[in-house]
């Protein structure tokens, strides 16, 4: 729960260092927050009727718009930890290649001590 604060209290932040812990356990709470939202949309009744997206329902909708700029941030700031620019996010977008490559680099160790993106991670 701590890492998943963390992550938010830095919304918005794309500088700096997000460790593989902080990273994968905002991903952990993010998916747990987002089930719960799914339920509840389905016991309220507030699902949207047409077709099946990512957005699901009234309060699915919600949990992924307010969680969006963090998910990115914290990738961003994982990034940063492997010594990557932020803009190889955009290679994520590449069907089959990008969440192969994902994996890897959010997976990868960050770099020992500092490196051009600023000290490790806390």
């Amino acid at each position: 729960m701590r890492e998943y604060a963390r992550a938010m209290k830095n919304y918005a932040n794309f500088s700096g260092r997000a460790s593989r812990k902080e990273f994968w356990m905002f991903q952990l709470f993010l998916g747990l927050i987002y089930f719960a939202a799914l339920i509840l949309d389905v016991y309220l009744g507030t699902t949207f009727e047409e077709g099946r997206s990512v957005f699901q329902g009234v309060f699915s909708s919600l949990a992924f718009l307010v969680h969006l700029v963090p998910l990115i941030a914290v990738t961003v700031r994982r990034l940063h930890d492997i010594d990557k620019s932020g803009w190889y996010a955009l290679l994520f977008i590449i069907p089959v290649v990008g969440p192969i490559l994902w994996l890897v680099w959010m997976l990868t160790p960050g770099t020992r001590g500092e490196n051009k993106f600023g000290p490790p991670p806390a």
